[in-house]
């Protein structure tokens, strides 16, 4: 048994709603994520039943005996305090982080800044709301960039842009999605994903695919996309990148699990890029990878989380 599982009877639990689906644009994701977590914690015998979060919600909270929720929504709606706020005035105790932190990680400008005002490493970035804030990117900036929505997931939105035809071509595909749009300066190099679980850090994970950056396909459909485990960097680079990723959490105010996504330039340099306070549960999704590498299978680290909702006091 590792420190990180939960020690705790099940039942103990009470009866836990497993809150999913939603109506973001990661709702896809989030009924696979919440189909794994429901089979898995029933499967620990948990007395667990799913929610498809809808417009009766409200209703669900107030006729169901709900000791507990499991928070597997993706995106806006779920991930970004609103329903951690709804839990806490219904008196629902949750997993994960709180309103703050969950709002604050969900966009990403506010996340770069506090970052910034840290001295922590994040790329150089700029807001675009017309054509005329895209020509001052672009000199600013220079290419090739990375154009993302600054309140989505999953890379829903994203495109990387070599000239300014295509970056304002993105920006407008990107303002369909959010009407707030990020562009940041290409780091070119590998990236790593970093999960962290109650505190701790899990290995991290080196990425790679044939895409031109990892996208939604490379992240959800793909087969060819890569997962190193160990990450491939020397024990001394590979710990700096831990303490990076744990301070870049400790900056937001994360609580119970997250996943930080970081690049690493040619100099060796690493740069945050966004932490997720409800990463993917799916069986193309990276916490329980890293998971599995620090020796939690899936339920053991459903449990994990579920605890941790008890141990934070969320």
């Amino acid at each position: 048994m590792t420190a990180l599982q939960s020690t705790r009877d099940p039942l103990a639990f009470g009866r836990v709603a497993v809150l999913f689906g939603g109506k973001s644009a990661e709702r896809e994701v989030s009924l696979k994520s919440g189909a794994a977590v429901l089979e898995a914690l029933q499967a620990a015998g948990v007395d667990a039943f799913g929610i498809d979060v809808g417009d009766d919600l409200l209703a669900r909270l107030s006729s169901e005996p709900i000791d507990r929720a499991f928070i597997v929504l993706h995106g806006r709606g779920g991930e970004d305090g609103s329903m951690q706020g709804l839990l806490e005035c219904a008196g629902i105790p949750y997993t994960g982080s709180g309103i703050l932190a969950s709002a604050l990680a969900m966009d990403k400008l506010r996340t770069k800044q506090v970052w910034q005002s840290l001295g922590l490493p994040t790329p150089r970035h700029a807001v675009l709301a017309s054509e005329a804030d895209c020509h001052a990117a672009a000199e600013q900036l220079g290419f090739p960039l990375i154009v993302k929505p600054a309140h989505e997931g999953s890379s829903i939105g994203m495109a990387k842009v070599a000239g300014i035809t295509e970056l304002i071509a993105a920006w407008r595909a990107a303002s369909a999605y959010d009407s707030q749009v990020l562009v940041e300066q290409w780091i070119q190099g590998p990236e790593f994903t970093v999960a962290t679980l109650r505190g701790a850090v899990l290995p991290p994970i080196g990425l790679g695919t044939p895409h031109s950056f990892y996208d939604y396909d490379a992240k959800y459909v793909a087969n060819d996309t890569q997962y190193r485990i160990p990450c491939g960097l020397e024990a001394p680079k590979e710990q700096e990148l831990k303490d990076l990723c744990a301070r870049a959490c400790e900056a937001v105010g994360i609580q119970g699990w997250a996943r930080v996504d970081v690049m690493q330039d040619s100099a060796g340099a690493f740069w945050l890029l966004e932490v997720n306070t409800v990463p993917g549960m799916t069986d193309h999704s990276l916490v329980p990878m890293a998971a599995r590498a620090a020796g939690l299978d899936f339920q053991q680290l459903v449990l994990a989380i579920l605890d941790a909702s008890l141990a934070t006091g969320n």
